[in-house]
């Protein structure tokens, strides 16, 4: 990777600092002026994904962390196929994916961490959430009366959603991460910037695909007509919960390929941060592995002399 586009990934990332941000002046949807062509870039990841399976050897070897990738964007930004092309690569038996849907009357029941929280991976491992936590700062700011399924106390009516309510949420969710953080998860964080233009055309291939069908509904549509207050959700949550700890990237998602190829050489980068390495073997150790190798060796010098 060279420095140019290792630079260019890092132009991705939301600063820790930031309080208020603009996903139309700060982030593009798609970058014109691409470090490389779509065919350099289906090898870039394709070694990129290798890379992360060698990554994930030694996250299970090393056994003292664990991963939790994050994505998030609008609908047919790309999400499912980023998951699938990035994790192609890797042991399954190491990696869960979560997508999180409407909440059950039993998730209702619990605070809206429980589920996520149950989801995390154990150490050694890397978990992908699909949707996650942050969608109870995202699709609940833009209908708040969802809120009222929490039967939160205090809480009755729309009205007693109030500014400070929200940032109640940042906070909790932000507290949420450090622990995790603290106690040995690196945390990666993904928004799949796509255009509202490019979102329309999916949407229309999408119907022209019988195969595709399934995956666009009218509650789909009808949130387009919302764009612009998710839009002022998404630019104050990023800017509320991008942490040194837990940061946000903002991937432009126009082209699929290209955001593909950001996201696991982000992870990548991410992943080298925590100086991984395969435990150190003892003298004693050693000594008894060279004695099983002489003998599993002799073994099978007397095997051939039985067959000539």
């Amino acid at each position: 990777m060279n420095a140019d586009y290792q630079n260019y990934l890092q132009s991705l990332r939301v600063p820790a600092s930031s309080k208020k941000i603009s996903l139309t002046k700060d982030f593009l949807t798609d970058c014109k002026d691409k470090p490389f062509t779509k065919k350099e870039g289906k090898e870039l990841l394709k070694a990129g994904v290798e890379h992360l399976a060698d990554m994930q050897d030694m996250l299970y070897a090393h056994d003292r962390y664990s991963i939790l990738i994050v994505l998030q964007a609008m609908d047919a930004a790309g999400k499912d196929g980023a998951v699938r092309h990035v994790i192609s690569g890797l042991n399954p038996n190491g990696v869960t994916v979560s997508n999180f849907k409407t909440p059950t009357y039993v998730e209702l029941d619990h605070d809206y961490l429980w589920r996520h929280y149950i989801a995390l991976p154990p150490r050694d491992e890397i978990g992908i959430f699909n949707r996650s936590h942050y969608e109870n700062v995202l699709v609940t700011r833009v209908h708040p009366e969802f809120v009222l399924n929490e039967r939160l106390p205090h809480i009755t009516e729309v009205k007693d959603i109030t500014p400070s309510f929200w940032e109640e949420r940042y906070r909790q969710i932000n507290n949420f991460e450090r622990t995790l953080a603290e106690n040995g998860t690196l945390i990666i964080k993904f928004f799949l910037h796509v255009s509202k233009e490019e979102q329309r055309l999916r949407f229309m291939k999408r119907i022209k695909n019988p195969d595709k069908n399934w995956k666009l509904s009218a509650s789909d549509v009808e949130e387009r007509q919302y764009w612009n207050e998710y839009m002022k959700a998404y630019e104050e949550m990023l800017g509320k919960t991008s942490k040194t700890y837990a940061p946000w990237y903002v991937v432009p998602a126009d082209d699929k390929w290209f955001t593909r190829t950001c996201i696991a050489d982000i992870i990548g980068l991410e992943f080298q941060k925590l100086k991984l390495h395969y435990p150190k073997v003892s003298q004693q150790k050693k000594e008894v592995l060279e004695q099983i190798y002489q003998e599993l060796a002799n073994e099978g010098t007397g095997q051939a002399k039985k067959t000539k």
